[in-house]
């Protein structure tokens, strides 16, 4: 995936790689140059470095607040259990949204991590079950906007950065084509 907010000078440490089945997204995110541990904690899901991603199954460029259609799915690379050492994927709640998604068991959403000696690998899974609306065949385009967030090394987004609402307001997002 690129990171257009290089063009706003924005840092690039993260390689992210997304792709798509009728039975889900599949994420891949491997993060470089850190010099400290990740900070994680899964009471602070906001607060946490990870990677966010955006996602309306509908498409509605058109709309400034998040629908039943938009989620926000969160990874994070330590800070589950009693140590914090397992890896985290949660359905966050998205500020200010008009409906909810379905509600998604973090077991529902397939996680892996790998510690690296300068970062980490995270891998994921969006199973179509726990994205509402998600209908590729019906519905080919979906808006998306990601950011890998570390306390040490910034923001790496798709798009706009932390300055504008990314967060909440779907028309900021970008949108992607899901070919055959």
């Amino acid at each position: 995936m690129p990171s257009f907010g290089a063009l706003g000078d924005r840092p690039v440490f993260a390689d992210v790689r997304m792709a798509w089945h009728t039975a889900g997204i599949g994420i891949n995110v491997t993060v470089n140059g850190k010099r400290q541990v990740p900070w994680c904690r899964e009471t602070r899901l906001d607060e946490s470095d990870g990677f966010h991603v955006w996602i309306d199954t509908r498409c509605s460029p058109g709309i400034h607040r998040a629908t039943q259609y938009c989620h926000r799915f969160l990874w994070m690379p330590a800070g589950g259990g009693p140590q914090r050492e397992r890896p985290v994927a949660a359905l966050v709640p998205i500020n200010r949204s008009r409906g909810n998604p379905k509600a998604v068991s973090a077991k529902d959403l397939s996680i892996a991590a790998f510690p690296r000696h300068d970062g980490y690998q995270l891998s994921g899974l969006i199973p179509a079950s726990a994205l509402t609306g998600f209908d590729p065949k019906d519905q080919p385009r979906i808006s998306l906007y990601y950011a890998v967030i570390d306390r040490e090394l910034g923001w790496q987004t798709l798009t706009l950065g932390p300055e504008y609402p990314v967060a909440e307001d779907p028309s900021l997002w970008g949108e992607a084509a899901l070919g055959k």
